[in-house]
């Protein structure tokens, strides 16, 4: 299975995963790639690029209509995120984490940035340990 913090450590991605989060609410038919394209204005390509990662992570999820695909967010695998981000929330604010409201905006650039290096840390340490269980033949 593919590591789901190298996933989302990818901006693009990430904006991809928003908007799908974003047209849940409007529709549960999916939203074509067309549509991703013209939301996010980037190539035709470099989505269906990104959509093949999320599809193999199973991030989402893909209905055929004829030769259009429509793509839906499917939040399942997010949950090994939150489950490594909760120890962190109670460690900086005590037995209780704050009430979040979740941004349907694309994020700020420091934001951006700053989920950008927790993802590509947390694939760093996921490799290193494994990587160190192997040489102790674990």
């Amino acid at each position: 299975m593919t590591d789901i913090f190298d996933v989302i450590a990818d901006g693009t991605r990430r904006d991809i995963l928003q908007l799908l989060l974003r047209r849940a609410s409007e529709a549960d038919a999916g939203t074509s790639v067309s549509e991703i394209v013209n939301d996010l204005g980037i190539s035709q390509p470099t989505v269906s690029k990104h959509l093949k990662v999320l599809r193999e992570a199973e991030l989402v999820t893909v209905r055929e209509d004829g030769q259009r695909r429509f793509y839906s967010l499917s939040v399942g695998p997010l949950e090994v995120v939150d489950d490594w981000l909760v120890p962190f929330l109670v460690d900086a604010f005590g037995d209780e984490a704050p009430d979040v409201d979740y941004p349907l905006a694309p994020l700020p650039d420091g934001a951006t940035h700053a989920a950008e290096v927790v993802g590509r840390a947390a694939a760093n340490a996921k490799h290193v340990v494994a990587t160190a269980l192997k040489r102790l033949g674990a």
